[in-house]
């Protein structure tokens, strides 16, 4: 992503939240123990995590609540979310 669309983000998480405050991030991956347990890993002992499955099974949709500090801090959990093979940050 390039420094003007990383900053145009910036700005819009700043102008909608609080920090510190709760951030709620949304995940799709297919479902896979390890790849939750590797999405998992990104993330606090603390925090509120909630994964349902896709009708069929296939997917599993995941929602996390963390108290972030920045939008520093969310985008350096997108970004390590990335890495997991097959996921969707929405």
């Amino acid at each position: 992503m390039n420094e003007d669309r990383l900053n145009e983000l910036r700005q819009r998480l700043n102008d909608q939240h609080r920090w510190p405050g709760l951030y709620m991030f949304k995940f799709i991956l297919p479902t896979d123990e390890q790849k939750i347990a590797q999405l998992k890993r990104i993330f606090s002992e603390d925090v509120q995590f909630n994964a349902r499955l896709s009708s069929n099974g296939k997917y599993t949709s995941i929602t996390v609540r963390e108290i972030m500090l920045s939008a520093d801090a969310v985008f350096d959990r997108y970004l390590r979310a990335s890495e997991i093979e097959g996921i969707l940050s929405l």
